[in-house]
């Protein structure tokens, strides 16, 4: 979900992975204004405050209470660029439109169907993706990226 900015050209692009890998997808200047980063992990840290750790390897440090109670595991934060405010949570929850980021469905998206507990460990909850067209595919929740509620906050490349 990184953003790539090539200023003197005008160019700008997100990368996303698609079902040959990671892609450089463009997108309009003000949608490289901001990136989605996966809560990977929550840690309380001294002073009261909670630490989200996110996928890419950043941190961001919330008061414990009421702020952090409502941030889990696998939610998304929409960070701004490059101030890294964070603008917006996406829950990861049946109705969120999300993207596969690993396995045999890797690139493909739709909304969430459901979430089906299989064991105690979240590798083994299958998730069901339906896109536009009504098709649908599982993949576990560990590969599952909230990438929207309603519709997509970023731009995707048209699915095969």
């Amino acid at each position: 979900m990184d953003v790539v900015a090539i200023p003197e050209a005008n160019s700008f692009f997100r990368i996303i992975p698609s079902s040959k890998g990671l892609i450089l997808h463009p997108v309009e200047k003000d949608e490289a204004a901001f990136k989605l980063c996966r809560i990977e992990d929550k840690t309380a840290v001294k002073g009261g405050r909670l630490q989200l750790n996110l996928h890419d390897g950043s941190n961001v440090i919330l008061k414990a209470d009421v702020e952090g109670a409502a941030y889990e595991t696998l939610d998304v934060l929409k960070v701004s660029l490059p101030k890294r405010d964070a603008l917006d949570h996406l829950k990861i929850e049946e109705g969120a439109f999300a993207i596969a980021i690993g396995g045999e469905n890797i690139g493909r998206y739709g909304r969430i169907i459901k979430i089906e507990r299989k064991s105690g460990e979240r590798r083994d909850f299958l998730t069901t993706i339906e896109n536009d067209h009504g098709r649908s595919f599982n993949t576990i929740l560990d590969y599952v990226f909230v990438i929207g509620r309603e519709k997509p906050l970023i731009s995707l490349p048209e699915v095969s």
